[in-house]
């Protein structure tokens, strides 16, 4: 095999995690092959240690194939029982140090600060120290819950060290990155937060420095669909075209699906459509619960990629109604965007963290935690709406998401941050 001239890594908690960066993992990898990066890598965990998370995963047989070339690399971990989580790290950490080493020219992408952008430069600062790894420019991609999460919580609780730290090691790298508008102004805003608590300038570096990287989308995937497959899969499920709203993402609380349920049991649209939840997340069983003994309800949970955008199309209505929550902030919206691209019923959404940049004006939005509002949104879409209404605001809402399309978004990132590496 002939040795590689550019290569694109990608640290990530990647697929089979139900999570929009394993998405967004997957799309920039695949336009990186038709960017001149001859070696393609995500590096991720084993699957036994997403398990033993408790993580949302999608069924391992439902997961797309990657394109030839985009190699996923799920490191083992090094050491035995007596380093129980540092294990899997240094697995993280020591393969990421072999592809820093070997001379290739390295652009290195890290979602999520801690712990992959930490095992990032760990990696960088051992392939340095070594005589290697000057040809490395690594960009760091803040995530929402690395600052509802981590930065806001260690300040609430009177630990900004953790934050402080936090913030180090995203300013560590060449490129700095937000997920939205709404996430740079909270990194900002929280840095701003450690400078009073600790004497430090962080603010005014996030400011200069952090730029904004919206979720890139396979819009391929979700435009022109096939409508006799579109008709199978709702065959095979026992759904009928229009005859349902649908909930797709993790089932948490601060995805609002408590309050889905209550809205959609005080609608006069349960009397028309039913209510599909589809996904997993750890309130699923609180979720079951509420919904009991309404057979309208439907859970799914072993939705695949491919089965995704065909529920979307067929749906009445698509309903993410988030609520902001201490431990997580909706910062973009990315199934949001894909039922926008699929180009079933209007989208139904709150107004809470990034979503407004997701959606612009083409969805029906409501406050958070507002069944009432939302019970009234679910009639209109359903009950109101003539199909020319509906076909213009899908017209509308497909038009606004394609600015998210992987290949404007990839390019942007790589020739905005495209810096020569330290």
């Amino acid at each position: 095999m002939s040795r590689p001239t550019r290569r694109l890594v990608i640290v990530v908690r990647a697929d089979p995690v139900i999570c929009g960066h394993s998405g967004e993992a997957r799309n920039l990898a695949e336009v990186a092959l038709t960017r001149g990066f001859d070696d393609v890598r995500i590096v991720t965990w084993p699957i036994p240690a997403l398990q033993a998370a408790g993580l949302p995963l999608k069924p391992l047989d439902s997961i797309l194939p990657y394109s030839a070339g985009i190699t996923v690399e799920r490191p083992e971990p090094v050491g035995d029982y007596r380093v129980p989580d540092g294990r899997y790290v240094l697995g993280l950490t020591s393969r990421l140090y072999e592809l820093f080493s070997d001379g290739v020219p390295t652009m290195c992408i890290s979602m999520y600060l801690t712990p992959h952008t930490n095992a990032v430069l760990e990696a960088l600062r051992g392939a340095r120290a070594s005589g290697a790894g000057f040809d490395v420019t690594t960009i760091a991609k803040a995530v929402g819950s690395d600052i509802t999460n981590i930065v806001r919580t260690s300040i609430a609780e009177g630990r900004a060290g953790a934050a402080a730290f936090l913030l180090t090691t995203f300013l560590a790298n060449d490129g700095c990155v937000a997920v939205s508008e709404y996430t740079r102004d909270l990194i900002i805003e929280s840095a701003r937060q450690v400078d009073a608590a600790c004497g430090t300038r962080f603010a005014e570096e996030c400011a200069a420095r952090v730029s904004v990287s919206y979720p890139p989308i396979d819009t391929g995937a979700y435009v022109d669909l096939d409508p006799a497959a579109v008709d199978e899969v709702l065959a095979r499920r026992g759904l009928r075209r229009d005859g349902y709203v649908l909930f797709l993402s993790r089932v948490t609380l601060a995805k609002g699906v408590d309050d889905l349920i209550a809205a959609y049991q005080a609608s006069a649209a349960r009397d028309h459509v039913a209510l599909v939840v589809a996904g997993t997340g750890p309130e699923l069983p609180q979720m079951r619960a509420l919904a009991a003994g309404d057979d309208r309800i439907v859970f799914l949970t072993d939705v695949g990629d491919e089965e995704k955008s065909l529920l979307m199309n067929g749906s009445a209505a698509f309903a993410l109604p988030s609520k902001p929550r201490p431990e997580f902030v909706e910062t973009f919206g990315i199934a949001l965007v894909e039922a926008m691209l699929a180009g079933g019923g209007p989208v139904i959404t709150t107004t809470t963290g990034g979503i407004p940049e997701s959606v612009g004006d083409t969805a029906i939005e409501i406050a958070t935690a507002d069944p009432a509002g939302l019970a009234a949104a679910l009639d209109r879409a359903v009950l109101e709406l003539t199909p020319e209404d509906r076909r213009a605001a899908a017209l509308r809402a497909r038009e606004y998401a394609m600015r998210f399309d992987r290949v404007q978004v990839f390019d942007r990132l790589i020739d905005d941050l495209a810096v020569p590496a330290g």
